[in-house]
């Protein structure tokens, strides 16, 4: 994993990139990262025609300015600030290459610039940053308290980049000194082959996991309706543990999942998950190889 040193989080004063900053005052000491706040405004919105740029500059570096005593008393990291004008989608993606960011954590359906879609999508910002980014980007969507990862929920299925993710998690499982719980769901309880073979996985996952001194356990879940009960029987299982503070989920897949990824059944996930998501692509895993 390359080295950076910056946590992004993009803010617009708004409630839930406001909750966002605050898990970032959690989030930062443990990755040992510097926070960076970034506010966003487009060339159209209502203070263009009120006020010049430099005006529009000046009033929210007011605000930023009000919030940074305080971020860095509760982070105890060094903390920045930085407006941009522009997509808001896009500009945190050049911000994230700027300041050399290691994560991107981003609060969801936080901005009224933001364009909602139905009950089961996230704002046309907060994808167009999931999807365009070359880093994870950590999504937070609920409000729950905690110190931000003891338990690590890293769902699988039976394709090379899915297990690649693992060692993400190790990593940021090492640096909370949180545990990791595997899952897989078996949608079609016919099929005897893949079921023997995702319970295999999950035993070899496990034992690779444990083997970096990180307790882990395994569990396969079964969904009755087919492939279209997966994500919610993925949240049900996440809200009856209840112990679970991240979800990792791969953008891009070879096969099984390619609709549960990339189409809304991923935004899904995002949006109703009360528990934060990491999400990463194969891109940003490179050559590692793990071997089982």
């Amino acid at each position: 994993m390359q080295n950076t040193n910056t946590l992004l989080v993009p803010i617009d004063f708004n409630e839930q990139s406001m909750f966002a900053m605050e898990r970032s005052y959690v989030v930062a000491p443990f990755l040992k990262l510097d926070i960076v706040l970034l506010y966003v405004y487009e060339d159209n919105g209502i203070n263009a025609s009120l006020m010049s740029e430099d005006e529009v500059n000046s009033k929210i570096q007011k605000k930023l300015d009000s919030i940074v005593t305080e971020a860095k008393k509760r982070s105890g990291m060094n903390v920045t600030t930085i407006i941009k004008k522009g997509k808001v989608y896009r500009q945190i993606i050049l911000t994230a290459k700027e300041v050399n960011a290691r994560f991107i954590l981003l609060g969801t359906n936080n901005s009224s610039e933001e364009i909602r879609m139905d009950k089961n999508t996230i704002g046309s910002n907060t994808l167009k940053v999931i999807r365009q980014s070359k880093i994870p980007v950590i999504t937070i969507n609920g409000k729950k308290i905690s110190r931000f990862v003891h338990n690590i929920l890293l769902p699988l299925d039976l394709t090379k980049e899915t297990r690649q993710k693992v060692t993400y998690a190790i990593d940021i499982a090492k640096s909370f000194g949180a545990r990791i719980t595997v899952v897989s769901v078996l949608w079609s309880k016919k099929d005897k082959d893949i079921k023997d073979e995702l319970l295999q996985q999950l035993d070899q996952v496990r034992w690779f996991i444990e083997e970096q001194n990180i307790k882990c356990t395994s569990e396969l879940l079964e969904a009755e309706g087919g492939e279209r009960m997966l994500v919610p029987r993925l949240l049900k299982y996440i809200d009856k543990k209840e112990d679970i503070d991240l979800v990792m989920i791969m953008t891009q897949q070879e096969n099984k999942l390619v609709e549960f990824f990339l189409g809304s059944a991923a935004q899904s996930i995002i949006r109703l998950s009360k528990t934060a998501v990491m999400t990463i692509t194969p891109e940003q895993i490179g050559n590692e190889q793990l071997i089982f």
